[in-house]
């Protein structure tokens, strides 16, 4: 009986400690909800005047606080920490708003997220200012990128695609009305690809027009030809699809001019410069073009192959300077991209505002994509490693950037979600003989529900 109770005594705890430590690296968000959230905030409130004072985050008491202290006791006048609101928890960590003292920025709080971070025991503590004296903590207990799952109610607008998860927790939104062009760079099985299909997906359930220009063959974008209004599988094709794509943007040039043109007595929110400003019933759809590999439409190798690579080069430039206001934003993949590559790329990469850079090769590729808007985001794509395909470094021309993850979707789920929405394709004439050709999916005989029975006499 004493042997079993010892053994109780102490295998229940081991079992326990054993059960916690599989149950935090194998299931980190059911560990984070039982145990790790508790544990935090306990930490959290108990440390908070004591962590804020060794951070050098506390200043002195205004003066009528220092006389209250003074006046109904006897103790010390201590430093203040920065007044701290509700806690709010969150399936990945913690959200806490801080309103800074006189003195103060938000600065100062972020320089300190490291030493935030291992007083209170969480993988990450991240600063973000909501309004002058005001910014909010969000403390991420595990490491979200390990294993990505978008959150439930993540879908967006009109060309709006929430297409990977930030390392803060937060939802990585492709938003081409805010940055109309893209360059999504990424070495073999860096997670470019993933990436790519991802936005297809999303895209493909809203009324936009998808066209490809994949010179590999098609191997990329071919799956998702029941979703595309054209695609281009060699750079002879793409000669032909741009200069249509080009034409397409000054008609709808012409759409805006005439609408500008109208009487003089037109209230002024009927004026437009841009295709959204334009009644929803005369309004083009949207156009996002797809550019798998892009540095195969700049390679030549006769001097007729240079002048058709001049060609396409110069009407890309074209639609990334005058697309967005017609609604044509590029979508510009490739596993390296520079001045190398010949005449306009340099051109063509600063109108590229989104950048997305994965894994990669070599350290210039790092500092093509992001080395331009900023340095410490290239440092940081260049330490990706191979074992986290998806994994990237997602930064704008405002020199803002993150690591973000994209999860996994598979290909034939990705080719499903097209082909069941292909009805939502907007009909554009001018891309009718571009339009890829797609085999009908071969349909499975069905079974009898009863077995034959044998004819008898």
């Amino acid at each position: 009986m004493t042997d079993l109770m010892t053994l109780a005594e102490l295998g229940g705890p081991l079992a326990a400690i054993g059960a916690g430590t599989y149950a935090r690296h194998a299931h980190p968000a059911l560990y984070w909800s039982t145990v790790g959230l508790p544990v935090s905030v306990a930490r959290f409130v108990a440390s908070y005047s004591s962590t804020m004072d060794a951070c050098g985050l506390t200043v002195e008491p205004s003066r009528w606080r220092a006389l209250a202290v003074k006046a109904t006791s006897r103790r010390e006048v201590r430093l203040v920490p920065p007044r701290r609101g509700l806690i709010r928890p969150t399936s990945t960590g913690l959200r806490i708003r801080l309103r800074l003292a006189p003195g103060q920025e938000p600065a100062d709080v972020a320089a300190s997220a490291e030493r935030l971070r291992h007083a209170w025991g969480v993988h990450a503590v991240y600063v973000r200012e909501i309004k002058p004296g005001v910014v909010e903590l969000r403390l991420v207990g595990f490491d979200v990128l390990r294993k990505v799952r978008m959150p439930r109610q993540s879908e967006g607008g009109l060309l709006q695609v929430p297409v990977a998860l930030r390392e803060d927790a937060t939802v990585f939104v492709r938003d081409y009305r805010t940055e109309p062009h893209e360059l999504v760079l990424g070495a073999t099985l860096s997670g470019k690809s993933m990436f790519l299909r991802n936005l297809l997906a999303g895209l493909a359930a809203q009324p936009v027009v998808l066209v490809g220009i994949d010179c590999k063959r098609g191997v990329e974008l071919a799956p998702f030809a029941a979703r595309l209004s054209a695609l281009a599988t060699a750079p002879d094709q793409a000669a032909e699809l741009l200069p249509v794509l080009v034409k397409e943007m000054e008609d709808r040039y012409d759409l805006i001019k005439a609408r500008q043109g109208i009487a003089p007595g037109t209230p002024d929110e009927l004026i437009t410069s841009d295709i959204w400003g334009l009644p929803e019933g005369e309004r083009p759809a949207p156009v996002v073009l797809f550019i798998d590999e892009v540095a195969e439409l700049f390679l030549v190798a006769t001097r007729k192959e240079e002048e058709r690579r001049d060609e396409m080069v110069t009407q890309l430039i074209r639609l990334a300077q005058l697309g967005r206001a017609a609604g044509i934003h590029l979508e510009v993949c490739g596993q390296r991209f520079g001045a190398e590559l010949g005449k306009g790329a340099t051109m063509l990469r600063a109108q590229l505002t989104g950048r997305v850079c994965h894994r990669v090769n070599d350290e210039a590729s790092a500092k093509m994509a992001l080395g331009d808007i900023a340095p410490d985001a290239a440092s940081a794509a260049c330490a990706i490693a191979a074992e986290k395909p998806g994994l990237a470094v997602a930064g704008d021309t405002s020199g803002g950037w993150s690591r973000i993850r994209t999860p996994y979707l598979s290909l034939a789920d990705a080719a499903t979600t097209c082909r069941q929405s292909a009805h939502l394709a907007p009909d554009v004439p001018a891309l009718t003989p571009f339009r890829p050709y797609v085999p009908p999916v071969p349909v499975e005989p069905t079974r009898p529900v009863t077995a034959p029975r044998p004819v008898t006499e």
